[in-house]
């Protein structure tokens, strides 16, 4: 079981991975399945530019190519994001939108982070996406507060009750990535 953890943001000064490296932390004690960070950073995906749309699969660019491999060799995810203007970040949505095929009939949970409520709005935003991609999102997220979460706005160092909520996001995530295998097996 292969769960990628994407971080969603590439904004210089970004506080993604520092919250990344939290989450890797902590699902790294699981024996029942691996996790690995997935930076939208390396992979410099400019502003969605295949002519095709991603359902047809007919990938042209390079950079679709490497993006498309690295995200079809995972069973589910856990998104990490900031929220801007009450919504998810334009590099996250912009690097969803790339493809189709890759994601549907897995799982994905959610961690976020901002100012007011933590980023719900942006898992808000992502969950509508989800059920377009045909992935399944779990019921529990992770909302963590730049106010009281993170270290002079910097450094992620949640508050204790938040490590209960990400083990059992994570629970539900390697759950429902394990049912959905045979979904996309029989796919």
């Amino acid at each position: 079981m292969k769960i990628g953890i994407i971080l969603g943001s590439t904004r210089p000064g970004r506080k993604v991975e520092t919250v990344g490296r939290w989450v890797l932390d902590v699902a790294s004690r699981r024996t029942d399945a691996t996790f690995e960070v997935v930076d939208l950073c390396d992979f410099h995906l400019p502003v969605l530019d295949e002519e095709t749309p991603p359902t047809w699969g007919n990938y042209q660019a390079d950079h679709t190519k490497e993006w498309a491999a690295a995200i079809d060799r995972f069973d589910g995810f856990v998104f990490v994001t900031p929220e801007y203007n009450r919504s998810m970040t334009g590099a996250l949505k912009n690097a969803i939108d790339y493809l189709y095929k890759e994601w549907n009939n897995k799982a994905a949970g959610f961690v976020s982070y901002g100012f007011s409520g933590g980023g719900v709005r942006a898992v808000e935003q992502l969950r509508q996406v989800m059920g377009e991609l045909q992935i399944a999102d779990v019921r529990t997220q992770v909302s963590l507060s730049l106010v009281t979460d993170f270290v002079d706005y910097q450094v992620c160092v949640p508050a204790e009750h938040h490590e209960a909520n990400l083990v059992e996001m994570l629970d539900q995530l390697v759950a429902w990535s394990r049912a959905l295998r045979s979904v996309v097996a029989a796919a």
